[in-house]
């Protein structure tokens, strides 16, 4: 009988997913990451400890925390920081899902001799001829992918999955047949670690304890295109590419963010078709069904430039060892430095991703 870590967040889809695993006749343990405390000391939201351990009582499954503040520190919070005061927009839950999660649950299945990993994400682990690791849209309603195109294929290789191809409807039924006792529960919409979903608010708060304070500036100008100034802004890092709501400042037609410029502090404004375009660049990139392209190589896919873009048909292209480019065939509409990019083939399993930069 093989042995699973099974990583418990408190919610719907992970008690699903341990649920079914042991069902199926696996050694289920449920372990939950401890990631940070608040100034209350209370856990965070992604790590309710107390509805974590309820699920596992009442599947009937060993239960255990692991603390991974350090890494979470790290890897999420300090970069999430950082990013928006260099005019970027981060993706935390990419970043935490490589370098915390999996890190975190690998280690606990080291710990207790576990074979594999699993997690209630909405997607399916595919081993493919070629012998590589990817992660394959779901066929529900629900695709987390996305989310998804960072892990090592050693991570992927010790991966389960068990929602890939359900839907929230059929999750929370079962939960509900099962006597579950988060079965009802709502899902969290915001970032685990900040309060509100007042990112401004959490930035001000944590830019000197992070070590970069000095980035913190205030207020700036609002420019157009050509640089004349149209106003004052509250601070870069209150805005992204291609926000319209919420700016402050009336044109008497809709204006929209086109580019932040951390170093002179201003936030350039315009009309909506100039958010739009055909090419997008990406660094950091991470390749799950190939090994990678070549420089000049060429290779078409469907790619999606944010986690609730629906994708477009696309022509990667190799333009050094670092850095691909992405041709739409359409225009795509705001893409920001900061986000991922993500690459599907034809069958709807990922091809890699990388880090917008352009």
């Amino acid at each position: 009988m093989a042995k699973v870590i099974t990583g418990l967040s408190g919610g719907v889809d992970s008690a699903v997913c341990a649920y079914l695993l042991k069902e199926q006749g696996y050694d289920v343990t449920g372990v939950t990451l401890r990631t940070w405390l608040n100034s209350e000391t209370e856990v965070s939201k992604c790590c309710e400890l107390d509805d974590a351990a309820e699920i596992a009582r009442a599947i009937g499954i060993p239960f255990h925390i692991h603390n991974v503040g350090t890494l979470f520190c790290r890897y999420v919070t300090t970069p999430f920081v950082s990013d928006y005061l260099h005019g970027l927009t981060p993706s935390p839950c990419v970043e935490c899902n490589h370098h915390v999660k999996w890190e975190g649950m690998i280690y606990a299945a080291h710990l207790f001799g576990a074979d594999y990993v699993a997690t209630g994400h909405y997607a399916n682990i595919v081993h493919l001829e070629n012998g590589r690791y990817t992660v394959k849209q779901s066929q529900g309603a629900k695709d987390q992918t996305y989310m998804l195109y960072r892990l090592s294929q050693e991570q992927l290789s010790k991966t389960l999955m068990p929602l890939g191809n359900l839907s929230k409807d059929e999750v929370r039924e079962i939960a509900r047949k099962a006597n579950l006792p988060v079965a009802e529960k709502p899902d969290s919409q915001e970032i685990c670690f900040v309060a509100d979903d007042d990112y401004a608010a959490y930035i001000e708060s944590h830019a000197g304890e992070f070590g970069v304070g000095d980035l913190l500036k205030g207020e700036g100008n609002f420019v157009d295109e050509k640089g004349n100034v149209l106003g004052r802004h509250k601070g870069i890092y209150h805005y992204t590419i291609g926000q319209r709501k919420g700016l402050g400042i009336a044109m008497g037609h809709p204006i929209f963010v086109k580019e932040i410029r951390p170093e002179t502090n201003e936030v350039v404004l315009s009309e909506e078709d100039a958010i739009f375009t055909t090419d997008v660049f990406c660094r950091r990139l991470n390749f799950l069904s190939i090994p990678g392209l070549a420089p000049g190589e060429k290779l078409p896919a469907n790619a999606r430039i944010r986690y609730r873009h629906g994708g477009e048909n696309a022509v990667l292209k190799m333009v050094d060892e670092e850095t691909l480019l992405i041709h739409f065939d359409k225009p795509v509409r705001a893409s920001t430095p900061g986000q991922s990019a993500v690459f599907y083939d034809a069958d709807g399993c990922v091809i890699g991703g990388g880090v917008i930069v352009k």
